[in-house]
């Protein structure tokens, strides 16, 4: 693959997802787009090139959905389903006591596992969620991985990352090979494509923003522009839980990290950021402008 092509694919993947890629990773691109570019009859990456050059509205999503990463796995890194069960879901249902309604919302939900692991964790409460109202909407940019989480249909080696062998009992029912989680949970979730760059205020407001794993690859600009929204759709005293590996800090004052739990955050008034501004005599912050197609 020469350089230009390298470089447009670089700008596309940008633009399109979100992901940036450094200079360093053609490797990638080529292990991936090129089973792609041979199941589209064509040559090559070149040739690949030239037909998304030419415009090819399918053959973008496609090349988009092939470089997008949907590592996940049942219940994972463990640390956030104990803070969902011990901490978080503890305060929101003693906030939303009057409403007896929460929603929650996992963005880059990839192929179910982590909105299923968050359902089957509520199903785990029993009574206390007895005459409440739950919302799960997972999103995510593939509408290819969407179809498998609305399916519920896993692998034995899928099933055995992470996924407890009690729920699995509980939750699952064999077919041949594989497990599908059973309908009463697969109806507790909402299934919509969206793209993290684009508007998603649509959604409505949340109790919980599950958003891991996925800003790790964006650029800060995108970062500071994607948390900044987010605030906008999470209630004043509600929760944001990111990834192991990403943090707020240095980033937005939007958010702020709840002590001795790591990757919990909370949002931070936005009257109380812009009265300190004023204070300061500072203007307040102007978003970055919003990334989109």
């Amino acid at each position: 693959m020469n350089s230009p092509d390298y470089e447009y694919l670089r700008k596309l993947l940008k633009e399109r997802s979100g992901l940036d890629l450094s200079s360093d990773k053609q490797y990638l691109i080529e292990s991936r787009l090129l089973p792609l570019a041979r199941k589209a009859g064509l040559s090559g990456i070149p040739e690949l090139v030239q037909k998304l050059q030419g415009g090819s509205s399918a053959l973008i999503t496609s090349v988009v959905e092939a470089m997008t990463t949907n590592e996940t796995f049942f219940f994972r890194d463990k640390v956030p389903f104990d803070h969902f069960r011990d901490t978080i879901m503890p305060e929101v249902l003693k906030a939303r006591a009057g409403r007896r309604s929460v929603r929650i919302w996992c963005a880059a939900g990839s192929t179910g596992q982590e909105p299923y692991s968050l359902a089957m964790t509520l199903k785990e409460m029993g009574a206390a969620l007895t005459g409440w109202r739950v919302e799960i909407i997972a999103t995510d940019l593939s509408q290819e991985v969407l179809e498998k989480a609305k399916a519920g249909v896993y692998s034995q080696f899928e099933v055995q990352r992470g996924l407890p062998i009690q729920h699995l009992v509980k939750y699952f029912k064999p077919n041949g090979e594989t497990w599908q989680i059973n309908p009463e949970l697969r109806a507790m979730i909402q299934h919509r494509q969206l793209n993290l760059l684009q508007d998603f205020s649509h959604l409505g407001t949340f109790d919980v923003i599950f958003c891991r794993n996925v800003l790790i690859y964006f650029d800060q600009d995108t970062k500071i522009n994607i948390f900044n929204r987010l605030a906008r759709q999470i209630e004043l005293d509600g929760f944001l839980v990111l990834g192991a590996a990403e943090t707020v800090v240095g980033l937005t004052d939007t958010f702020r990290p709840i002590a001795d739990r790591r990757g919990l955050y909370k949002p931070n008034d936005p009257r109380a950021a812009a009265a300190k501004l004023a204070a300061q005599g500072a203007a307040p912050p102007r978003m970055a402008a919003m990334a989109g197609q």
